[in-house]
């Protein structure tokens, strides 16, 4: 299985090691984990300039990115799971996409080619959602693959 993450901000090298840890820990089930971090010129003027802009430059920056396999944005509004039920997601996939958004979050017309789940009530950093989502990922991919790791 190959798990695309895409996000609307500028690369991190301070996440790396953390990122490269579930990287390695997910091959064992057969799964790459693949990061784009997008940031441009349009992004960075339409955040100047309105809400409206900034999640429409979001939509644009990801339409390539939609793929075959679910598509899943997180989004603070999306439905809520447990660990048990984000690793039904995966059940057979062969493809998942994983979108977190810039400082705005999504247009609705975004909102409408994936599905929305929310990692928790909180609101957290890009930096650490991307180490959370990695982490639940590998906790799916346990639970899906009767590894000890969940219990």
């Amino acid at each position: 299985m190959k798990c695309n993450l895409y996000s609307i901000t500028k690369p991190n090298s301070e996440i790396n090691t953390f990122i490269l840890h579930y990287q390695k820990l997910c091959k064992q089930f057969g799964t790459t984990l693949f990061f784009q971090d997008i940031m441009n010129n349009e992004i960075l003027y339409a955040q100047r300039q309105s809400e409206k802009n900034a999640k429409k430059s979001y939509t644009k920056a990801f339409l390539p990115f939609i793929a075959e396999g679910k598509n899943i944005a997180l989004h603070p509004d999306g439905k809520l799971l447990n660990s048990f039920d984000f690793s039904n997601l995966f059940k057979d996939q062969t493809q998942m996409n994983f979108f977190i958004g810039g400082a705005y979050g999504f247009d609705d017309d975004f909102l409408t080619k994936s599905i929305p789940v929310s990692l928790s009530l909180l609101t957290f950093s890009h930096k650490i959602v991307k180490i959370i989502l990695c982490e639940q990922i590998y906790r799916a991919l346990s639970i899906i693959n009767h590894h000890p790791y969940h219990k």
